[in-house]
């Protein structure tokens, strides 16, 4: 039962349209960390005041290639999910929030729309799991069958 609580099968079809867009936003992002580290990675850490940027503009890249790669692949999607949700939450926080009092409402909400629907497509992939063209599918049969 509990394995079928993070395995779950019962998402539709097209939910690996979520997952891959979802995923393939996180590794982009995780990826161009490393490739642009002044702009993408440790500068842009260094310039909204996350502390250690040097550990963790790499640590978060490596977290977004690593969960959005599972993601992509529907492999433990639900709990790749998590430290997602806390990325972009606090990617929200830390660079979309304070902007809306210096650009506005509506330049934030331009600047913000791949954060707000990636955070969406997350929830969706949180509650509804990876559905049925993904890796957990065969292994939610696997679990099933042996409890």
């Amino acid at each position: 039962m509990q394995t079928q609580r993070i395995l779950g099968r019962n998402a539709p079809s097209a939910t690996i349209l979520i997952r891959l867009l979802v995923g393939w936003v996180f590794v982009s992002e995780g990826i161009q960390k490393f490739l642009f580290p002044d702009v993408l990675g440790v500068g842009r850490f260094t310039k909204i005041g996350i502390p250690a940027p040097q550990f963790f503009a790499p640590f978060v890249g490596v977290v977004e290639i690593v969960c959005g790669t599972m993601l992509i692949l529907g492999l433990l999607t639900r709990l790749a999910s998590l430290p997602l949700l806390i990325d972009i939450s606090v990617a929200i926080a830390t660079t979309k929030i304070p902007m809306l009092s210096k650009a506005g409402f509506w330049a934030t909400m331009h600047e913000a729309r791949t954060d707000f629907c990636v955070l969406l497509g997350l929830l969706f992939l949180l509650i509804a799991g990876s559905g049925p063209f993904s890796i957990d599918q065969p292994l939610s049969h696997r679990k099933s069958s042996l409890e």
